[in-house]
């Protein structure tokens, strides 16, 4: 299980590769990216916040239940902090196991949670100002599968 909580980039390809080499004995790894939306070009930049420690500990946490729930062979989670350009890669969410259902279904769990319990703050600059983003209904519903 990896995870780390950085300020640079990364890089998507290299970081895949990296984990499925890894992995022993799995028949499925998922990876998933989120990226900075730019809502149509008016994003200047997203500026995301986090406590160090507080943030890793809670997504550790979330890991740890994955890996139990779903017998993941590995898990890999890269979540970025500071300023952001639209179109950039916030997150990346991987996972790894036997069988694909459990992969999937792990990667869902753990973007589901990232999205609305790790504590990152984020705020969005634009033209017109600054506006923190608050959390959506959808994405709490989203966490009531799990």
């Amino acid at each position: 299980m990896k995870l780390q909580v950085q300020a640079e980039p990364f890089d998507l390809g290299a970081e895949s590769n990296a984990f499925a080499a890894g992995v022993l004995g799995a028949g499925a790894v998922v990876t998933f990216t989120g990226l900075v939306r730019d809502n149509g070009g008016a994003l200047a930049a997203m500026e995301i916040e986090h406590y160090p420690g507080m943030t890793e500990k809670a997504i550790a946490a979330m890991m740890d239940q994955a890996m139990v729930r779903w017998s993941l062979a590995d898990a890999l989670v890269i979540h970025r902090y500071g300023r952001l350009a639209g179109g950039e890669a916030i997150m990346m969410v991987a996972t790894a196991s036997r069988h694909r259902a459990d992969a999937f279904a792990a990667a869902e769990f753990l973007m589901d949670y990232l999205k609305s319990r790790a504590p990152f703050w984020k705020k969005e600059l634009s033209a017109d100002g600054a506006e923190w983003v608050a959390a959506r209904d959808e994405d709490e519903a989203a966490l009531g599968r799990w």
